[in-house]
Protein backbone atom coordinates (compact mmCIF):
# COMPACT_ATOMS: atom_id res chain seq x y z
CA UNK A 1 0.00 0.00 0.00
CA UNK A 2 1.64 3.23 -1.13
CA UNK A 3 0.92 6.69 0.14
CA UNK A 4 -0.44 9.36 -2.14
CA UNK A 5 1.88 12.34 -2.85
CA UNK A 6 -0.20 14.50 -0.50
CA UNK A 7 0.44 12.09 2.38
CA UNK A 8 4.20 12.09 1.76
CA UNK A 9 4.65 15.84 2.07
CA UNK A 10 5.96 17.08 5.42
CA UNK A 11 3.78 19.62 7.20
CA UNK A 12 4.39 23.21 6.11
CA UNK A 13 6.02 25.45 8.73
CA UNK A 14 4.14 28.69 9.19
CA UNK A 15 5.99 31.67 7.75
CA UNK A 16 6.82 34.51 10.11
CA UNK A 17 6.04 38.05 9.12
CA UNK A 18 8.78 40.51 8.21
CA UNK A 19 8.09 42.40 11.46
CA UNK A 20 8.49 39.20 13.51
CA UNK A 21 11.75 38.50 11.63
CA UNK A 22 13.07 42.00 12.42
CA UNK A 23 12.13 41.61 16.09
CA UNK A 24 13.82 38.21 16.26
CA UNK A 25 16.96 39.57 14.64
CA UNK A 26 17.03 42.51 17.08
CA UNK A 27 16.56 40.10 20.02
CA UNK A 28 19.35 37.88 18.70
CA UNK A 29 21.75 40.83 18.49
CA UNK A 30 20.75 42.06 21.94
CA UNK A 31 21.30 38.55 23.32
CA UNK A 32 24.84 38.50 21.91
CA UNK A 33 25.60 41.95 23.35
CA UNK A 34 24.23 41.02 26.77
CA UNK A 35 26.12 37.70 26.83
CA UNK A 36 29.33 39.57 26.09
CA UNK A 37 28.61 42.21 28.73
CA UNK A 38 27.72 39.71 31.46
CA UNK A 39 30.54 37.34 30.48
CA UNK A 40 33.11 40.14 30.60
CA UNK A 41 31.84 41.31 34.00
CA UNK A 42 32.09 37.77 35.36
CA UNK A 43 35.59 37.43 33.93
CA UNK A 44 36.65 40.79 35.39
CA UNK A 45 35.48 39.56 38.80
CA UNK A 46 37.35 36.24 38.35
CA UNK A 47 34.08 34.30 38.43
CA UNK A 48 34.75 31.34 36.17
CA UNK A 49 33.39 28.13 37.68
CA UNK A 50 29.88 27.07 36.65
CA UNK A 51 28.69 27.08 40.28
CA UNK A 52 30.10 30.58 40.89
CA UNK A 53 28.56 31.89 37.66
CA UNK A 54 25.18 30.45 38.63
CA UNK A 55 25.39 31.99 42.10
CA UNK A 56 26.43 35.37 40.70
CA UNK A 57 23.51 35.59 38.28
CA UNK A 58 21.00 33.86 40.57
CA UNK A 59 20.10 30.81 38.53
CA UNK A 60 20.51 27.05 38.78
CA UNK A 61 23.85 25.88 37.39
CA UNK A 62 22.48 24.10 34.31
CA UNK A 63 20.27 27.04 33.32
CA UNK A 64 23.03 29.60 33.88
CA UNK A 65 25.54 27.71 31.76
CA UNK A 66 22.98 27.11 29.02
CA UNK A 67 22.12 30.83 29.02
CA UNK A 68 25.75 31.98 28.93
CA UNK A 69 26.97 29.47 26.34
CA UNK A 70 23.85 29.10 24.21
CA UNK A 71 24.47 29.07 20.48
CA UNK A 72 20.80 29.01 19.52
CA UNK A 73 18.42 31.90 20.05
CA UNK A 74 15.58 31.17 22.43
CA UNK A 75 12.64 33.38 23.31
CA UNK A 76 13.14 34.84 26.76
CA UNK A 77 16.96 34.93 26.69
CA UNK A 78 17.03 38.74 26.48
CA UNK A 79 14.95 39.08 29.65
CA UNK A 80 17.06 36.52 31.51
CA UNK A 81 20.31 38.20 30.46
CA UNK A 82 18.96 41.63 31.39
CA UNK A 83 18.06 40.24 34.84
CA UNK A 84 21.57 38.76 35.16
CA UNK A 85 23.10 42.12 34.20
CA UNK A 86 20.92 43.91 36.74
CA UNK A 87 21.93 41.42 39.42
CA UNK A 88 25.58 42.16 38.59
CA UNK A 89 24.75 45.89 38.72
CA UNK A 90 25.75 46.49 35.10
CA UNK A 91 24.60 49.34 32.92
CA UNK A 92 22.94 47.82 29.87
CA UNK A 93 23.45 49.96 26.76
CA UNK A 94 20.39 50.70 24.67
CA UNK A 95 19.99 48.43 21.62
CA UNK A 96 20.32 51.39 19.23
CA UNK A 97 23.49 52.76 20.82
CA UNK A 98 25.95 51.70 18.14
CA UNK A 99 29.51 52.85 18.05
CA UNK A 100 29.82 53.75 21.71
CA UNK A 101 32.31 51.63 23.57
CA UNK A 102 31.93 51.67 27.33
CA UNK A 103 35.14 51.74 29.28
CA UNK A 104 35.52 48.98 31.89
CA UNK A 105 34.97 51.43 34.75
CA UNK A 106 31.81 52.88 33.20
CA UNK A 107 30.08 49.50 32.76
CA UNK A 108 29.34 49.10 36.44
CA UNK A 109 27.10 51.33 38.47
CA UNK A 110 28.41 53.07 41.52
CA UNK A 111 27.15 51.43 44.73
Amino acid sequence: MSLSPDDQMPPVKPKITPEERRQRDADRLQTIRLRMLVGQALHDRCITSPAAIAAAIGMPVAEAIKLMTGKQWRAGDVALLEAAAARLRLVVPSPGGRGSQASPSSRERAP
